[in-house]
């Protein structure tokens, strides 16, 4: 007997136990995660972190080597069609068929997931996107901002449940970033969950309730945004020195800002202003990574250049093989 993926009581995403290994490279090692219905969800870390594979795996286009995953109450691996129906996924690389225009790829976007008669919802998501005016253009046709556009319309056509944003601002201009936002609030708001993975940490500071946070495979942190930026209480302390240059000091308690001017002027420099600041995800993220003991690719590159570790194969050489699927 099928689901039905209507149902309440189940989470939008649920991870069981995920891995992925691509030969000695472990990209994912042991994720367990669920994001419930109607979430606003961040998935950050650095590159290399494994935030691809498990998009991929999510999406149905790649397999875990170990663990389970469900969209909507569905087994991604037992029925992947259903499972995918639940699913728009707004990938980071701008792929289209440069003969199409906006609209024919949109429809044929629409009969790959089996829907038809969808003009008017079409029609909206032109109006709402802005494309209304480039529906009868080429893709090629478009500028690099208008195929970002496209791409989150093809995520959109079929009307799923779940949405997953992999970078979608990546490249565009501020413009677009926030008529992107905006529209992308809308549907959270209509009770769409979104996933969503970026480098812009302010972004996801100012859209997501709650985030995880991958280091090689593994998530070292994941918690409400709130509570995140809770747990780095205190603030940094931005100089600008008086030769152009800039630092940023965190402090713990207002008290310590005293010693630590004190300290800043025995390096012989001139301060011209100093400006208080309160934690950022960026700095939460920043501290979080270097806290998790977790070695990097970058830091075992480093240890095989000076003879501190040695492999059959190494670090290195894994991340260059995969570095594009990772």
């Amino acid at each position: 007997m099928h689901k039905n993926p209507s149902e309440q009581g189940h989470p939008a995403i649920r991870l069981t136990g995920v891995s992925k290994t691509y030969g000695s490279l472990r990209a994912l090692d042991g994720i367990s995660l669920s994001i419930a219905q109607g979430e606003f969800f961040g998935l950050l870390g650095p590159n290399g972190a494994g935030k691809t594979s498990l998009i991929s795996i999510i999406a149905g286009l790649n397999r875990p080597s170990e663990g389970s995953v469900e969209v909507m109450g569905l087994d991604v691996l037992a029925e992947p069609e259903r499972a995918r129906r639940q699913l728009g996924v707004v990938p980071q690389e701008l792929v289209f068929d440069p003969f199409f225009t906006v609209r024919e790829t949109l429809e044929l976007t629409a009969g790959y997931y089996g829907v038809k008669a969808n003009t008017d919802w079409i029609d909206q998501l032109l109006q709402q996107l802005d494309l209304s005016q480039k529906a009868s253009a080429n893709m090629r046709a478009l500028s690099g901002g208008m195929k970002r556009r496209v791409l989150v319309a093809q995520a959109l056509v079929h009307r799923p449940a779940v949405i997953v944003l992999d970078e979608p601002t990546a490249g565009v201009d501020v413009e677009l970033r926030q008529s992107l936002w905006r529209f992308i609030g809308q549907l959270n708001q209509q009770g769409h969950t979104i996933l969503l993975t970026t480098h812009y940490l302010e972004e996801a500071q100012a859209m997501c309730s709650r985030i995880a946070m991958l280091k090689q495979g593994r998530i070292v942190a994941l918690d409400q945004t709130a509570k995140l930026l809770a747990r780095y209480e205190g603030g940094v302390l931005l100089a600008q020195y008086r030769d152009g240059s800039q630092e940023r000091l965190p402090f713990a308690h207002y008290f310590d800002l005293e010693a630590l001017i004190a300290t800043m002027r025995q390096s012989g420099r001139t301060i011209d202003a100093l400006q208080i600041e309160g934690s950022s995800l960026e700095d939460v993220f920043l501290d979080i990574m270097q806290e998790s003991g977790i070695p990097t690719f970058v830091a075992a590159e480093q240890a095989l250049s000076t003879g501190e570790l040695t492999a059959p194969q190494s670090a290195a050489q894994s991340q260059a093989k995969l570095s594009s699927r990772v």
